[in-house]
């Protein structure tokens, strides 16, 4: 029993201070000025935990009572509409019907089972991704959102596997970079932060994901410096 209780006040520990990080996170965005709403995140490969914290942030935003779109931008390998399929009704329609001018805007907007959250899923895999994202009409998607939302947060593809973030790049206020701890080498990373910087595209900053750490090693010791 005694053990089932430590894990239990170990787990919300965690689940509190994951929290606070997201809770930071909004803060810092906040500082980079009124003008950043549209927020592009990137990883350099996959499974990195990118569509997890663009998910997550989207979801702090909107607590905070700021609207918030998220946008699914990998049509290569989404993961979000399993997700969310719960609170959909019928067929969904995504942005790669929209892009290739399948359906409309008002069609790919889906309302979350959170306030002031609204998400566009990618749809099916297209056979240009990369084309239909450098397009006019994503373009015009972007601007015309940034007259509803307070932010917009697009989830792209890993920069270091194809170019489509490179594309999307130049339509965003900043990118942040997800970076896997202890799987990414510093080298790879530098590579994809120098792809970004050809782009033209802000670097907001980089998220390290899934840092093995507990929450006394970590979150205290960048305050007293344990570690």
């Amino acid at each position: 029993m005694a053990d089932r209780i430590l894990r239990f006040a170990e787990d919300q520990t965690m689940v509190y201070s994951t929290r606070e990080a997201f809770n930071s996170l909004y803060t810092n965005i906040q500082f980079c000025g009124d003008d950043v709403k549209v927020i592009m995140l990137t990883s350099c490969g996959e499974n990195e935990g990118k569509s997890t914290i663009a998910r997550r942030f989207a979801e702090i935003i909107a607590e905070h009572g700021q609207r918030v779109l998220l946008v699914d931008a990998d049509m290569r390998k989404s993961t979000f509409l399993n997700q969310f399929e719960p609170v959909l009704d019928g067929k969904v329609q995504g942005l790669s019907h929209f892009l290739s001018g399948q359906t409309t805007v008002d069609e790919i907007v889906h309302h979350t089972d959170v306030n002031n959250f609204d998400i566009v899923f990618a749809g099916p895999v297209p056979p240009n991704p990369a084309v239909l994202l450098a397009g006019e009409k994503f373009y015009n998607f972007i601007m015309a959102a940034r007259e509803i939302y307070d932010y917009i947060i697009i989830d792209s593809t890993p920069l270091g596997m194809v170019i489509d973030t490179a594309v999307v790049a130049p339509f965003t206020d900043g990118v942040i970079m997800v970076i896997e701890a202890a799987n990414v080498s510093r080298s790879f990373a530098m590579d994809v932060k120098k792809q970004l910087e050809v782009s033209g595209c802000k670097i907001l900053g980089t998220i390290l994901n899934k840092v093995a750490a507990t929450s006394d090693s970590y979150y205290y010791s960048k305050y007293y410096g344990r570690d």
